[in-house]
């Protein structure tokens, strides 16, 4: 079994929420997205961002409005649009949801229904 292919896949399932959740704050420029995600510790190449920012945009969970640079060309800032808002809400809830069972399980920590077998008493 290939670790790197199952780590990768753990990454892409939760990197939509976390590109979201950051413009979901404040309008971001795709550099900014970038580096909040690595002072996070994860890792977010340009090659795997912009298609997926072309992809929301698309779906019309996002929307952009070009600012002037004085260092250079316009840069785009992304924000959400209502619709985004809605879907990352979605988001969210299945988010809480999905780290509430996976730690619980990952800890054992959790009710077993009252007719579920208890190993102990196999």
């Amino acid at each position: 079994m290939n670790i790197e292919n199952t780590q990768s896949q753990m990454r892409k399932g939760v990197l939509e929420y976390c590109i979201l959740a950051i413009i979901r704050r404040n309008e971001a420029y795709p550099g900014d997205i970038i580096d909040e995600m690595k002072n996070a510790g994860l890792q977010l190449l340009e090659g795997t961002l912009y298609p997926l920012l072309n992809r929301l945009k698309n779906a019309e969970i996002l929307t952009y409005r070009w600012v002037e640079s004085t260092s250079g060309p316009p840069r785009k800032y992304f924000i959400l649009t209502e619709k985004g808002e809605k879907f990352y809400e979605l988001l969210e809830s299945t988010w809480r949801e999905l780290s509430t069972g996976v730690d619980a399980v990952v800890k054992g920590n959790y009710k077993k229904e009252e007719n579920e077998p208890n190993n102990s008493e196999q």
